[in-house]
């Protein structure tokens, strides 16, 4: 079998590069041309959030989109969703997708192979599409060694080591994975409130609370909507607040579903920490809503994660995953030192208070 990373990391992002593998962005786009701008892109399983940084002015730039994962809206729509968001950004900082110097795509998904190819055709060579779980690993660490936990609708794992060795654990979807994630919290809670209803599992407050959050008349007319409508996974993923909840208040199985998912992604987090061989104390950064449950969720993931690494530093990122994209691209185009991730954050919070 195949033992290879799942995700490679491109050279021109990896934490440290010698001058033989190409060296910066600048070097390839025609040596002493000074890069004004460059651009960031999220794209998720629900929206998409491009990011240009005017290197000039200081100046950072928004422009938004659709669902850019691929397994959910297919290729096409998914393409247009990222080309969408990059040209509003581009418009607003007063430039193009040509005069974009550099730009990193983190887009979701099980493969992005068919979206690269799709922007290779619509953009310049110098666009880098990599996986999302890239970008939320750059946005947890500064783009260095360390591991970024995502889990909102969905769910992934990826590191890189102090030798550059990157490893990816889940992102399999919500067929086959998303351990851990609002997605994976919201079907449980509907399968632990069947369960109630049947009488083959305990009783949880969950029942009564799914029903009345998909506006259901019972719980077991809730289960024809997951065949019939059916529900979206972010639809499903939605009701892991009220899980969360109702785990605060004491709710046995809702607390016992969030010791689950906590073991889950652990488990992933694990398998990455151990395949980069990192040690001692590096970041790992948890992004995405389903950390807004709390200590529900981090107390247990921290505590499984010191089992293996006591000096593993977990917190929640506060800054958007875009702002590792940007990072990135920054590293791409060789100017990694001008823009620091302090300035970025404040930035990028800025835009999106407008």
């Amino acid at each position: 079998m195949n033992r290879d990373p799942l995700v490679q990391l491109p050279a021109a992002l990896a934490p440290t590069r010698p001058a033989s593998e190409g060296g910066s962005a600048q070097g390839r786009r025609g040596g002493s041309e000074q890069p004004r701008f460059i651009m960031g892109i999220d794209g998720g399983a629900t929206k998409t959030l491009a990011a240009v940084l005017d290197l000039q002015s200081g100046q950072l730039h928004l422009g938004h989109g659709g669902p850019s994962n691929q397994d959910a809206v297919g290729v096409h729509a998914a393409t247009n969703a990222l080309l969408q968001a990059a040209d509003e950004a581009a418009e607003l900082a007063g430039t193009n997708r040509q005069g974009l110097h550099t730009a990193v795509l983190a887009v979701a998904g099980t493969d992005t192979h068919a979206v690269e190819a799709q922007v290779r055709t619509y953009c310049p060579a110098e666009w880098i599409v990599v996986n999302d779980v890239v970008g939320a690993w750059a946005t947890a660490t500064g783009a260095e060694p360390g591991v970024g936990v995502i889990s909102g609708t969905g769910s992934n794992v990826f590191g890189v080591g102090p030798n550059g060795r990157a490893w990816r654990a889940g992102g399999w979807g919500h067929i086959l994975g998303d351990e851990g994630s609002g997605y994976w919290f919201g079907l449980e809670s509907i399968r632990a409130a069947l369960r109630d209803r049947e009488g083959s599992g305990p009783q949880t407050a969950l029942s009564d609370a799914a029903a009345e959050f998909f506006g259901a008349p019972s719980v077991e007319a809730l289960a024809p909507l997951l065949y019939t409508k059916p529900l979206s996974k972010s639809e499903i993923a939605a009701f892991a607040i009220e899980t969360a909840r109702i785990a605060e208040q004491g709710d046995a199985v809702a607390r016992a579903l969030y010791e689950d998912g906590a073991a889950r992604l652990s488990g992933q987090i694990v398998a990455v920490i151990r395949q980069t061989e990192l040690s001692g104390a590096f970041p790992v950064g948890l992004i995405g809503s389903a950390f807004k449950a709390g200590e529900i969720f981090v107390g247990p993931l921290t505590r499984a994660v010191h089992a293996i690494a006591p000096a593993a530093q977990l917190a929640c990122v506060e800054m958007a995953p875009v702002g590792g994209c940007v990072l990135l691209a920054a590293r791409a185009s060789g100017t990694d030192r001008a823009v620091a991730q302090e300035d970025l954050e404040r930035l990028i919070d800025g835009a999106l208070a407008r």
